[in-house]
């Protein structure tokens, strides 16, 4: 431990510029995996905040609930067998206001259950985000494909799907606006992949996701940018620590020659990677979380502290795996020969 903070107090700058580069690496992760996050949220945040289970759409749908039609007896059968079980339908669609525009929304209905707003005929209740569009309690919508009227009887937090506001209306309304009569899923909460039914095929959770149009692209771009930036950190370290290992080759031959173990300098490296890791984390961590309380209403950003947490400790495995292996040559060095090539 003295070892190592007496390195870093000779080498403030170089370490300080390392740390610099963590710090912004870290940074830039933390904001990137925000918006990634709200970025899923605003994708698919009506199928992510329902509980595990089990989807089921038509399998000669092709994995595209667009296309997917449930026969209304299989879909009777797994209501009556299932417990909590719900048929549920969605359509992206667009509504007019009483100022006569559009507003793009997605168009959702279901059967009777918990786990969806249950409306009645010509009622509607809405995202919270359409209150933004001057849209309140009251307000009379239309749509061109249905012949009455939608009175707005609500509003609920965070629902979106394909990064559009969802609308509950009722069966007999969303059938007479796309003129069908089946419903395109059925979830069944808590359901594992072992029950089947005819006709029928499964999605967990995570896989019925990645069915969404543009939501398994979206993700893994992202994504593959914030693990790309963690093994850059890494790479850091290992160069980092290479560099100055390279250049105390004579003193670590010193070091070994009056008895100092190889554990310990592996110690030594361990610990400034550390200290200089938890002091970069802790800076980044604290603007990350300034930025997502005072990022626009508008932008899809979302950074959890278990996110938080779980990037934190893969930055400090990642790092120690660098360090480690800028490590290694010191393994190999022979006392006499280091001394005799290095300088102290």
């Amino acid at each position: 431990m003295n070892l190592a903070w007496k390195e870093i107090k000779k080498n403030k700058v170089r370490f300080l510029i390392l740390g610099s580069i963590v710090f912004l690496v870290s940074l830039l992760t933390f904001i990137i995996s925000g918006l990634a996050n709200g970025l899923s949220q605003d994708n698919a945040a009506l199928i992510k905040d329902l509980p595990e289970g089990q989807f089921y759409m038509n399998e000669d749908a092709d994995e595209t609930y667009n296309l997917s039609r449930i026969d209304s007896n299989i879909q009777d059968e797994i209501l009556n067998k299932q417990k909590d079980a719900v048929a549920f339908s969605i359509q992206m669609g667009f509504l007019n206001d009483e100022a006569d525009k559009q507003q793009s929304i997605a168009f959702v209905t279901s059967t009777d259950s918990n786990l969806f707003e249950n409306v009645k005929h010509e009622e509607i209740i809405l995202d919270s985000s359409l209150k933004d569009k001057g849209i309140k309690v009251g307000d009379t919508l239309t749509n061109n494909q249905f012949s009455g009227k939608f009175v707005v009887k609500g509003f609920v937090d965070q629902k979106k799907y394909s990064h559009a506001p969802v609308a509950y209306i009722s069966m007999e309304d969303y059938k007479e606006i796309y003129r069908v009569e089946e419903m395109q899923l059925v979830f069944t909460p808590k359901g594992d992949s072992s029950q089947e039914f005819t006709g029928l095929q499964s999605f967990s959770k995570k896989d019925f996701l990645n069915t969404i149009p543009s939501y398994s692209a979206e993700q893994m771009s992202l994504n593959m940018i914030v693990w790309f930036l963690v093994v850059i950190s890494g790479m850091l370290f290992a160069i980092f620590f290479y560099m100055m290992n390279v250049q105390k080759i004579g003193l670590y031959g010193i070091l070994k020659a009056i008895g100092l173990k190889t554990s310990r300098l592996f110690k030594m490296i361990w610990t400034q990677m550390v200290v200089i890791t938890v002091i970069s984390l802790v800076l980044s961590i604290t603007l990350s979380q300034v930025f997502n309380m005072i990022a626009p209403e508008g932008m899809p950003f979302s950074l959890t502290l278990k996110t938080t947490g779980q990037l934190s400790i893969v930055f400090l495995i990642i790092g120690f795996i660098g360090a480690t292996l800028s490590g290694i040559q010191i393994k190999k060095i022979e006392p006499l020969q280091a001394i005799q090539q290095g300088e102290v």
